[in-house]
């Protein structure tokens, strides 16, 4: 009998406590704008209610908690649906603490391109005829995951003639086309190199019946990274460093999009290209180590290039004769692939106001030899 005394005591001890804490907060909410009658009415409860707390008094514990919960709903009613008004409130802030977040300090960014490969991968593929056994529902999930890696079939949509292939602006992985008037897409991959062309199951001016298997394999998502928008606030950039900047006002470029490249070029530099070597001022450059192991080709890399004299794009740096200095807030970019990659020896110089900072860390895909910070 004593035992169950001393827990109902106790019981009421912490539902008055708690009582007290909310009447609290009704109070010193709403006491600037409630009627001066009501918040005096809740202040003496709150009062008893205290000094009930420190007798042994259960019964008066409880009566003095209700009366007080009673004169807070006045001050501040409760509000319907108020459960719900609560978990928009936590989800409006999250999303305002992430969104602050990503603008002053980490940034997340997708590589779409194999401009940077192998030090970073863009979106690639590889044919594969058939799903395997971890290309099922469930398991392709999970795969995906950890892995980046996904299966996927392009079947004809509709029944017609096949058109010839186009860029897609905002995806450079893939080529579009259309079949009886709908729009279809196809990895770039298996159109680039001509070795692969069986892997695709009809050619632009064929007729194409709808259900057909056009390309089949795995899709294998870019490397994503944080970028630093932190670190150039307090450092200067530095050669050698990956970073991400806009495409705005830069000629020949898309706008409203993000580059990554390697930064080559320091304000009022003058670079040129000897393949494999890229040339500061007329000096071969070896450091830091990201760019000697290119100049080196180091097994995956080809070494700096000139840019294809056939392009249309009012290119820099054609030949080894030719040179292109920076100005006095410009920053030169390559890509560590530059067989593949449209860069700043097409357009030129990258303006300071484009920065956005360095890449540092690859946070996705889980299972790869990139994952981690980057150097």
């Amino acid at each position: 009998m004593i035992m169950i005394s001393f827990f109902k005591r106790r019981q009421a001890r912490k539902k008055a406590r708690h009582c007290l804490h909310h009447v609290r907060h009704c109070r010193k909410m709403r006491e600037d704008i409630a009627p001066a009658a009501d918040v005096e009415s809740l202040l003496a409860a709150e009062t008893e209610l205290a000094t009930a707390l420190k007798g042994r008094d259960t019964g008066r514990m409880e009566s003095t908690a209700k009366a007080a919960v009673e004169a807070a709903s006045v001050v501040m009613p409760v509000q319907s649906f108020a459960w719900l008004r609560e978990n928009l409130e936590i989800l409006v802030v999250a999303i305002a603490v992430a969104m602050a977040f990503r603008t002053y300090f980490i940034q997340p960014f997708k590589i779409p391109t194999g401009s940077m490969q192998p030090s970073l991968y863009g979106i690639t593929s590889k044919h594969q005829a058939e799903p395997g056994v971890f290309d099922r529902p469930i398991l392709n999930n999970l795969k995906w995951v950890i892995t980046g890696d996904y299966y996927h079939e392009y079947r004809a949509k509709a029944s017609g003639v096949m058109s010839g292939f186009y860029e897609d602006k905002w995806d450079p992985s893939i080529r579009r086309f259309q079949i009886g008037g709908a729009m279809h897409k196809i990895p770039v991959d298996a159109l680039r190199d001509p070795s692969r062309r069986h892997e695709i199951g009809a050619l632009p001016g064929d007729f194409v019946a709808r259900g057909t298997l056009l390309w089949s394999g795995i899709r294998r998502a870019g490397d994503h990274v944080f970028v630093d928008r932190v670190r150039w606030n307090f450092f200067p950039p530095k050669r050698g460093q990956i970073i991400v900047f806009e495409t705005a006002g830069i000629k020949a470029l898309p706008p409203g999009m993000h580059y990554i490249k390697r930064l080559i070029g320091l304000p009022g530099e003058t670079i040129s290209i000897e393949p494999p070597n890229v040339l500061v001022n007329g000096v071969e450059v070896h450091e830091p180590k990201s760019i000697e192991r290119i100049a080196t080709r180091t097994p995956g890399y080809a070494g700096y290039t000139l840019a294809d004299p056939r392009s249309e794009d009012p290119c820099e740096l054609r030949s080894p004769h030719d040179t292109f200095t920076l100005g006095a807030a410009e920053y030169l970019a390559l890509g560590d692939n530059t067989l593949n990659s449209k860069d700043s020896r097409y357009w030129g110089g990258v303006p300071q106001r484009n920065m956005v900072g360095p890449a540092a860390f690859v946070y996705w895909p889980l299972l790869t030899k990139r994952w981690g910070l980057i150097l």
